[in-house]
């Protein structure tokens, strides 16, 4: 595998073109804003959120939004927008994230948190999955419930579609996707719209859960649980299940609940301080130039739910495997930094297909199987079309 088709793989999004048409990327109201102290990173790309945060400003315009913040220091503005649950992070330096309760909370976790399940085999409706012995779908038959939204586990699950397995999406209505983030994620899945708070359809739900192999959540820590979807209840009932859980900050410390993605994980923890350059206004923040929190933890994700099905074909129970970008912006600090590239990746290939949103230009998984490489075979379908059924 390349380093440029491992690298177009981090920045799916930005080789998408649907109908020729790149992706906007961030609205106009994301972004790095100035304090009276500092800085924050807003993040307002979907309107619930961009409306949290215009109201915890007692804004109407963006000119509003900047004369507020430039009234307010990083972290009572933070605090502000956190508190109406919006969604933002101030620009911390290294050293400051390093003294934080947040960074203590995570730091000596390992990437990957693994917890057996609690039950027995065979309790249950077990399942009978095995791998195929088709090299590019060893997944083929496995059923896999996708809880995610926007690119970390859509990342992960996608991956797992491309290996043969059967990926069932659901996204609540009231708050639907943005559409290209849903194409980008969209391959070798379908997509259906159910209400968590409708008890006819949390039952539905219930009963996937009760035949499936593996859930995929990556809603915010918490918030499943009330509805009897976390993960530990889950495996509690069903005990060969795999339950892959991702979040923004982790499962312990004050941010635990809090809502985040992977540009405010990047200003919190002093990567934003790093791509930082100095310019004719003064010092302004960087950032990444891909979500690489985003897609490693993603990937980092599909490789959890590989392990614990390997450990499922002998032990006969599943298990529940945890990540946080937060976490992965630490193993990011941990590796060498490297040098001056000496020059552009290479291009990588690309491929074309018709879909319901129109033509499709995209990079392939990063993945190569015997030699060759490994590909999606259906496009996105159209958002919500799906019935809440296993194929």
């Amino acid at each position: 595998m390349s380093s440029g088709t491992v690298a177009a793989s981090f920045d799916s999004l930005g080789h998408l073109r649907i109908n020729g048409a790149k992706p906007q990327g961030f609205a106009p109201a994301s972004g790095f804003r100035r304090t009276s102290d500092g800085w924050i990173r807003l993040h307002a790309n979907y309107p619930h959120h961009a409306a949290r945060l215009m109201e915890a400003l007692d804004a109407s315009t963006q000119q509003d939004v900047d004369e507020a913040l430039l009234a307010m220091t990083s972290a009572a503005a933070e605090d502000a927008i956190n508190g109406n649950r919006g969604v933002a992070a101030a620009v911390r330096s290294r050293a400051d994230w390093l003294a934080s309760p947040m960074h203590a909370a995570i730091s000596n976790d390992p990437w990957i948190t693994f917890e057996p399940s609690p039950g027995s085999p065979g309790l249950g409706r077990p399942s009978t999955w095995r791998p195929s012995r088709d090299p590019f779908r060893p997944l083929a038959g496995l059923r896999v419930l996708d809880l995610t939204r926007v690119i970390a586990g859509p990342t992960a699950t996608r991956f797992l579609g491309a290996l043969g397995a059967d990926v069932l999406r659901i996204d609540p209505p009231r708050f639907p996707e943005l559409e290209e983030a849903f194409v980008d994620g969209g391959f070798d899945k379908r997509s259906a719209l159910a209400d968590v708070e409708d008890p006819a359809r949390l039952e539905v739900i219930r009963g996937l859960i009760g035949t499936a192999d593996v859930v995929v959540a990556g809603y915010r820590n918490g918030s499943l649980d009330r509805f009897g979807l976390g993960a530990e209840a889950l495996v509690a009932e069903k005990p060969d299940l795999v339950v892959a859980t991702l979040s923004a900050w982790g499962r312990t410390g004050p941010w635990q609940r809090r809502r985040g993605f992977d540009s405010l994980v990047q200003a919190a923890s002093g990567i934003a301080g790093v791509y930082g350059h100095k310019d004719d206004g003064g010092w302004t923040p960087g950032a990444l130039p891909v979500q690489a929190l985003d897609h490693a933890t993603g990937y980092g994700v599909a490789a959890a739910v590989l392990a614990l099905l390997a450990e499922r074909l002998g032990a006969g129970t599943g298990g529940i495997a945890a990540l946080s970008l937060a976490r992965t912006a630490e193993e990011l600090f941990r590796l060498p930094r490297p040098g001056v590239a000496a020059g552009l990746l290479p291009e990588p290939d690309e491929r074309g297909c018709a879909s319901p949103y129109g033509p499709l230009r995209f990079v392939e998984p990063p993945l190569m199987v015997d030699g060759a490489q490994l590909e999606y075979r259906q496009p996105p379908v159209r958002y919500g079309s799906s019935a809440l059924v296993w194929r």
